[in-house]
């Protein structure tokens, strides 16, 4: 006869690795999805990780999130095919080979072959693949390992040029020389999503400087312009001034040369530079070295009067023709900071770039080795040798090797050089914001790049529209940081100059005039066949030809007109490369045309905040430009795994939390389900690692004791569900409430998941068990599974916990996949009542409406609030719960609440140990409430009203109070507009009432009547020796019919009144034959019982 296996000590970890074995010898997974062939299908998009780094804690947490959805709704009848993917082009792949190699980019190609880097970086790049496929098979994620896509293999490749052809003939490719993001550590531009990368703004303190610009043909008028990039000033080309701003021109001295000078600068930035202590002080009284400097204004005009004034060249290192060197109006110029006059270098910001073609002012430019007009500045962001005192300095500090860095900048030693030379009016540290690379984390430069760009910008509105039917778990990250991010859209700049990515399949003829882009193997054969018919290609490729560099470059094609075509160097930006999986991990359009249609788009995906704009910005811009739909319907963008005190984790801090190490010892539920439930997932997680013990003490050592119970007896009478299951209406109500909660928690568990809320899901099954199921349910039913005889009674109790259990198991497998397995396993594996062979099989149960009594809910909701008021009462006031107590008092608001309470009125008292409970009318005035706002409730509601609500709420009386409690809301007029709150927007108090103790919870109030009469005290202290006597049983291992004789040495008085008026009771619960009160006992032990020693000698028959 098959038993349920019982256990003597919990092993979670071991579960998860029995299970894990137990799927991959049958082959779950795989079942779980070839099983539902025909049915409807559940997409859902892996974003790839890149395996040339180890996983973190928080990998576990944003897969845990994916593996939740895939596993409910395959239980919900859906077939959810889910590919795994790996990411591996791009920046991170090549700085890593930089740094193992010893090399800089400008070494590729000349100490080392292209040929031999990307080799290497194909190596790198899947290093760690075995310590991924360790974490996803261990922490339980399911995701098709065997068959996963990778974008650095050629059929990928294939599709990203059959989707960049397609973008080609749509007219949205373009090339343009504009100014934009640049990293010299990378050495390649950067597209404006990935400058808008979570913590690639920094705050730093650069040194600043108001420069003067000495205006032409006079001897000492100059133009104040303040810029954070000194090292910009040598480019300087032009100054912009607003047409409409006010400007003055004041007589002053320069506090470094002492010299007289006239400035000219935007009035309302004249307090910011001038202290008014010195406005009324004598020009002809300064003398070096004064710390206030008098100043006069002796000019005023407006802006477009100033335009068309030329200034001398500020830095001539490479000299300015004219119109250089001129006075010009700019849209973007403000007096928010600064003197409202704008340095411009046509070479380094979009704005100046913009402003200097307009006016046609030349740039500062110096010529390269084959003639080309480049910046001042080389693209490892070094000053050019034509900048004589500076040549060979990087721009910025942080470029430099530690050892190497000087001690003063190039900043600082242009303000010094400036200051010298009678052309700088301030200088100081200014604390601002700058963009980094994402991936170097040194500071970005905006430099002129020839570069290719999608034409995103076309599609604005669309993107815009579609967004807003897309499902954002938080709504938050969808309408701001996504939707703002859509409604200052940029053109995405698809450029990469490296060497390790999909190559761009742009080829352009020698005269630049004629372009072509190739889409595909086939079409690139046929281009290169023409290409051997002209003479200029001697072989066809290969069918295994490698579409990565250096190989792509080596292919030279015709032209219509005959000319050589040379493919443009640049690669693509990876985040194309992960944007494009819905179509190429498929090698859509060539093939899997029907599992593309089926699979498109995505009803789920998930990743981290990061990804915002990125991999969700590179999905959603492609799937709208192509096919002008969404690529995912329902998106959660999780939120940061940090340590316990709020800290971004790091090896460097040694703070990092290692995933196997957590798994190996808590097992990978009590992690999962701790990360799930502790936090939305869109939320902040701070990881406390004892957190995940608590987890595993309070839910899943609940749970395993709850089974551990049933299996122990249910083995004892031979269980195993092979009756029919008894009628509800047979059942005690006990049962049929515990019936009715489950298929309730049915319901709302379903609910949840179905919105995107697994942490309510999480919450709801944890607090069933713990509160509902364990603490209740089977406390207060414990005798009817091990006392009497085997009869429908005690077969009820078996049905409905061996019913709870089972749904358990299958409402909380998404989460915890190993120990739910494991329950339903070992209840199935007896009982046989499920035909699946794994809880993943089975179907997500259905709730059974007749079960459901949402009036039987509410009284035993009432039952256990007011016991847990009562014993926060008790523990309030040191009353121990063997103690009895004479009375509560409840006061009700109405009929219904008053019937409900009393149906459960025996449950109450026995639970709470009271002798009566009375109801009083709310109005009686015996109980004095009081009201304060809950501010963390109503702040989140309500923001800026918080104010105005809590001067509201802090006003109200005992009117407002009853109304709020019996109707559960009440609405405030508040300057005509109506705000309505609900309880758990205030906190209501009771005052204790002499004699009482009050607590209150929602809308329940209990009172305790905590006078002690002497008849109590004695049945406390009769309470307390079944306790010890008890005690003592078992000490002495005795069974539960084993009968015993109790002598008590005499004592105290009122102890021994006590035991002799509740002796009857004491031998009733002890299964004493008899008790005595004797002058003298031998034989005996100590028992203390409050204050008092008694002396007890136990005889066993």
């Amino acid at each position: 006869m098959k038993k349920y296996t019982e256990y003597k000590q919990p092993e979670f970890a071991k579960v998860g690795e029995d299970i894990l074995e137990f799927w991959k010898t049958n082959h779950i997974f795989q079942k779980s999805v070839e099983l539902k062939e025909g049915q409807p299908t559940f997409t859902f998009f892996e974003g790839p990780p890149s395996a040339n780094g180890t996983p973190g804690i928080h990998h576990v947490m944003a897969r845990t999130v994916k593996d939740i959805f895939c596993r409910y709704k395959t239980q919900k009848g859906f077939q959810v095919k889910r590919k795994g993917g790996w990411d591996t082009h791009g920046l991170p792949v090549e700085l890593q080979v930089e740094k193992e190699l010893g090399i800089k980019k400008e070494d590729i190609g000349v100490k080392v072959s292209v040929e031999e880097y990307n080799q290497k970086c194909r190596e790198t790049v899947m290093r760690f693949k075995d310590e991924w496929d360790d974490l996803t098979e261990k922490m339980g994620y399911w995701v098709d390992l065997d068959n996963p896509y990778i974008t650095f293999e050629r059929d990928y490749i294939e599709t990203l040029w059959s989707l960049l052809k397609k973008l080609y003939d749509k007219d949205l490719l373009y090339k343009g020389y504009t100014i934009q993001p640049y990293s010299p550590a990378a050495g390649t531009g950067l597209s404006s999503h990935e400058l808008n990368q979570p913590g690639t703004y920094k705050d730093v303190k650069d040194t600043s400087i108001t420069a003067m610009f000495k205006i032409e043909g006079t001897e000492n008028d100059f133009f104040l312009a303040w810029t954070t990039t000194p090292w910009t000033l040598p480019a300087n080309n032009g100054l912009a001034v607003g047409a409409n701003i006010d400007y003055v021109k004041v007589q002053t001295f320069n506090q470094y040369t002492f010299q007289p000078i006239n400035v000219i600068l935007a009035k309302d930035r004249l307090s910011h530079y001038f202290n008014p202590k010195a406005r009324d002080l004598k020009l002809e009284d300064y003398k070096e070295g004064d710390k206030l400097i008098p100043y006069e204004v002796i000019g005023e005009f407006k802006g477009k009067e100033l335009a068309g004034t030329s200034y001398e060249q500020l830095m001539p290192y490479i000299p300015l023709p004219k119109p250089g060197c001129t006075v010009v109006i700019g849209d973007f110029v403000t007096t928010e900071d600064g003197t409202g006059i704008v340095h411009i270098s046509k070479t380094f910001g979009a704005d100046d770039f913009r402003t200097s073609v307009q006016y046609n002012l030349p740039g500062v430019f110096v010529r390269d080795e084959e003639g080309k007009e480049v910046p001042i500045v080389d693209k490892q962001g070094k000053y050019v040798k034509e900048i004589t005192d500076f040549a060979g300095m990087y721009v910025k500090n942080e470029y430099y090797k530690e050892e190497e860095m000087p001690e003063k900048s190039l900043d600082v030693l242009i303000s010094i050089k400036l200051k010298e030379e009678n052309r700088a009016f301030r200088v100081e540290k200014y604390e601002h914001s700058y963009p980094h690379c994402w991936r170097t984390d040194k500071p970005v430069l905006y430099y002129p790049l020839d570069s290719w760009f999608i034409k995103t910008t076309a599609y604005k509105d669309k993107l815009v529209e579609l967004n807003k039917t897309i499902n954002w778990k938080p709504a938050s990250t969808g309408e701001g940081r996504f939707g703002n991010w859509l409604e200052n859209l940029v053109d995405w700049n698809l450029s990469r100059s490296r060497y390790w990515g999909t190559p761009l399949p742009i080829w352009v003829s020698e005269d630049k005039k004629e372009q072509k882009c190739i889409g595909s193997l086939a079409e690139l054969r046929e281009e290169v066949q023409k290409s051997i018919e002209a003479g200029y290609m001697t072989e066809q490729i290969g069918e295994d030809f490698d579409l990565h560099r250096p190989y792509v470059d080596d292919i030279v094609l015709v032209s219509d007109s005959g000319q050589k075509m040379f493919r443009e160097p640049d690669l693509i930006d990876v985040w194309f490369d992960s944007g494009a999986m819905p179509y190429a991990q498929w090698h859509y359009p060539f093939e899997n045309e029907d599992v593309f249609e089926k699979n498109f788009p995505a009803d789920f995906i998930a990743e981290g905040v990061d990804q915002t704009r990125g991999w969700f910005f590179t999905l959603h811009a492609l799937a709208v430009m192509l096919h002008e739909n969404v690529a995912f319907k329902n998106v959660i963008a999780n939120g940061l795994v940090l340590d316990k005190n709020g800290n971004k984790m790091s090896k460097r801090l040694g703070n990092a939390v290692d995933p196997f190490k957590t798994i190996g010892e808590y097992g990978p539920d009590a992690t999962r389900w701790y990360m799930i439930s502790n936090a939305n997932p869109w939320d902040n997680l701070k990881f406390n690692i004892e957190g995940v013990g608590e987890v595993q003490r309070r839910f899943f050592g609940t749970l395993y004791n709850t089974y551990n119970f049933f299996a122990l007896y249910a083995n004892l009478d031979g269980f195993r569900f092979e009756d029919a299951p008894i009628a509800l209406n047979k059942r005690p109500e006990s049962d049929r409430w515990i019936l009715s909660r489950l298929n309730t928690l049915i319901n709302e568990v379903d609910s949840a998941y179905s919105a995107y809320e697994p942490t309510k899901a999480a919450r709801m099954i944890m607090d069933f068990v713990t509160d509902e199921l364990s603490n209740w349910y089977v406390r207060l039913n414990r005798k009817r599974f091990w006392k009497g005889e085997y009869n429908d009674d005690k077969k009820a109790a078996y049905q409905t916990l061996y019913t709870c259990l089972t749904t358990i198991a299958k409402l909380g497998a998404p989460i915890a996949p190993f120990y739910m397995e494991r329950l339903y396993q070992d209840l199935n594996g007896v009982s046989g009542q499920d035909k699946e062979e794994s809880v993943h099989l089975a179907d997500f149960p259905k709730a059974d409406e007749t079960c459901i009594n949402l009036d039987l809910e509410e009284q035993m909701r009432l039952a256990q609030t007011i016991s847990s008021l009562t014993h926060s009462l008790r523990k309030k006031e040191k009353l121990k719960v063997r103690q009895p107590l004479s009375r509560i008092m409840i006061p009700v608001l109405d009929a219904k609440t008053r019937h409900n309470v009393e149906h459960v009125a025996e449950l109450i008292k026995s639970e709470v140990n009271v002798k009566e409970i009375e109801f009083i009318d709310d109005t009686s005035g015996i109980l004095v409430k009081s009201i304060k706002p809950n501010f963390r409730s109503i702040g989140q509601k309500f923001g800026p009203k918080v104010k105005a609500i809590a001067a509201a709420v802090n006003a109200w009386g005992k009117q407002e109070i009853a109304a709020i409690e019996q109707e559960g809301s009440f609405t405030l007029q508040l300057a005509g507009e109506e705000i309505t709150l609900s309880l758990e927007d205030v906190e209501i108090k009771s005052q204790d009432i002499p004699g009482w103790s009050v607590a209150t919870e929602g809308k329940t109030t209990v009172a305790l009547d905590i006078t002690l009469t002497d008849e109590l005290r004695m049945e406390g202290i009769a309470r307390d020796v079944v306790n010890r006597v008890q005690n003592l049983r078992k000490d002495m291992g005795l069974d539960v019919q084993d009968k015993i004789d109790i002598r008590i040495q005499k004592s105290d008085s009122f102890v021994d009144e006590a035991i002799r008026a509740y002796s009857e009771y004491i031998c009733t619960e002890t299964q004493a034959l008899s008790l005595e009160i004797l002058e003298e006992v031998s034989d005996a032990q100590s028992l203390e019982v409050d204050d008092w020693t008694l002396t007890v000698s136990i005889g066993v028959r």
